[in-house]
């Protein structure tokens, strides 16, 4: 375990939420501000799971559950070798942030949540993204809020990005002790 009081500055933070809530955006920014990688958590899915769900099939939790863990693995392999990371993950249901909390017990979760009107706006507004707007109902009826007694925090997103990141970044350095750089 490195002991370099630096690595208690390099959060572990999974970025969560439903399709068109920002996870990717907001996520790449705050590992700026926090000068770590970004990696988007459906470039960790497996070659059968990114197959299935090309041909439009959705994913079942025992698809899921080995994607969750290596989430949660590669957040603790960060934190361990003393850096900090950026994950964003829709990580919809608490059992989905309890697989990741196994493997990374020092990952911190930030949902991002906006009104259904705002997401779908979002939505629409995108090109080249495989999730349509019809399905946001299905996401949101799946949705499990954070609870008070997970490490995380709930983000509204209705501000611009940079509001929505800086709220991101009080919350973070409000719950790990420190400031971004």
């Amino acid at each position: 375990m490195n002991t370099d009081s630096r690595a208690a500055h390099r959060p572990q933070i999974v970025v969560m939420g439903v399709s068109g809530s920002g996870k990717s955006t907001i996520g790449e920014r705050v590992a700026e501000v926090y000068a770590v990688r970004f990696i988007d958590g459906d470039a960790l899915h497996s070659a059968a799971n990114v197959e299935k769900m090309s041909a439009g099939l959705a994913l079942t939790d025992d698809d899921r559950w080995p994607w969750l863990a290596k989430v949660g693995r590669v957040l603790r392999e960060a934190g361990e070798r003393g850096e900090g990371l950026v994950i964003a993950c829709s990580a919809l249901k608490r059992s989905y942030r309890d697989a990741i909390l196994d493997e990374a017990p020092e990952a911190v979760f930030i949902e991002l949540s906006g009104s259904r009107e705002v997401l779908e706006q979002r939505m629409s507004g995108r090109s080249g993204h495989f999730m349509p707007t019809t399905l946001l109902d299905s996401q949101l009826e799946t949705l499990e809020n954070l609870d008070a007694d997970e490490p995380g925090d709930i983000v509204n997103i209705d501000g611009s990005v940079d509001e929505v990141v800086d709220a991101v970044r009080q919350a973070i350095d409000a719950r790990v002790g420190h400031s971004a750089r």
